[in-house]
């Protein structure tokens, strides 16, 4: 989605603190154990304004304590076999794994557009292969102006299901993410899926078996739903996981999707009922930060990778 202006970012979370050494002046995060925890926690450069390449951006990884890396498609379809076998071999090396990456397909628009998306995904999934890749995510708009619920479900019922075949091909999963924010809901005529069990029922209309949820907190939150609901999935419906904070004295209803705050910032957001419930699932694949906040985007790598690996940090530690 194509998010709007971030509300400024007040009070970065203090680098240092339990669990954190300062080396030259960057933050070095020490492991943070939990209590039956499998999930890594990822840089997810993107989300956090980072740029470089996926070598700069596993060092940064290193660095800062991440246990995961995002992978970049693009990147990895426009270098040799032997290129992508070196940077897989740079990650094992450093202990890290790979994160979910991103899916490359509109299918929200025209068939037009949703064709151009299936031939880039056609260049990229083989290499995210060859590197080892094994999870794409993406999300569902919860509102449509012209579609009912009905045909809109139909389109991404079909759609959906060829991008999660061509993925089959390549031993890849697919998550979607269904968006709970009620002032994006409201945008559009016609209200979508907006809920798990809204995202559950097209996964099984779908029926290819590699189709799963990206859980984000933000949404599970903004949708109304609690604990229970992600006891109720098995590791294997989760294919990726966020993990956001959102921004204090504003009413769920009214929260913007775009003005977030890294996890833990304000605890509007219950992250340990999320995170506890998520041990319980045994799921032991990448929880990233994802805030959309304008500050964090314009700090530099090393500041943004610090404040998103603290406040993630701040998370685990409370299950």
């Amino acid at each position: 989605m194509n998010r709007i202006s971030r509300r400024a970012f007040v009070g970065i979370c203090a680098v240092g603190g339990a669990g954190t050494v300062l080396l030259g002046g960057v933050s070095v995060a020490r492991p943070v154990q939990a209590a039956g925890r499998q999930f890594r926690l990822s840089l997810s450069p993107g989300a956090i304004g980072v740029q470089g390449s996926l070598a700069a951006v596993i060092e940064l990884a290193v660095r800062h304590g991440f246990e995961a890396v995002e992978p970049n498609g693009r990147e990895l379809a426009a270098i040799s076999d032997d290129q992508i076998r070196d940077l897989a071999a740079q990650l094992k090396s450093r202990q890290l794994v790979w994160g979910s990456a991103g899916l490359p397909v509109d299918f929200r628009q025209d068939e037009k557009k949703f064709n151009e998306g299936l031939d880039t995904l056609r260049l990229q999934a083989p290499a995210l292969q060859k590197a080892g890749v094994k999870r794409m995510g993406t999300w569902i708009m919860p509102c449509h102006d012209q579609l009912t619920y009905l045909q809109n479900f139909k389109i991404h019922t079909s759609r959906l299901r060829t991008v999660a075949q061509m993925l089959a091909d390549q031993g890849m999963r697919l998550g979607f993410e269904y968006v709970g924010t009620q002032s994006v809901r409201n945008s559009r005529k016609f209200p979508f899926i907006h809920t798990m069990a809204e995202g559950r029922e097209l996964i099984a209309e779908i029926g290819t078996g590699n189709l799963g949820f990206v859980l984000d907190s933000w949404h599970w939150w903004t949708a109304g739903e609690g604990p229970s609901d992600i006891a109720a999935l098995r590791a294997e419906d989760i294919v990726s996981v966020d993990i956001n904070d959102a921004p204090a004295g504003v009413p769920r209803e009214q929260q913007i999707d775009g003005q977030r705050e890294l996890p833990s910032s304000t605890g509007v957001i219950p992250i340990a009922q999320f995170l506890q419930a998520l041990v319980q699932t045994g799921y032991d694949g990448p929880v990233r930060s994802e805030p959309f906040n304008k500050a964090v985007n314009e700090l530099d790598n090393d500041a943004a990778c610090a404040a998103a690996i603290t406040a993630m940090r701040r998370a685990v530690e409370r299950i």
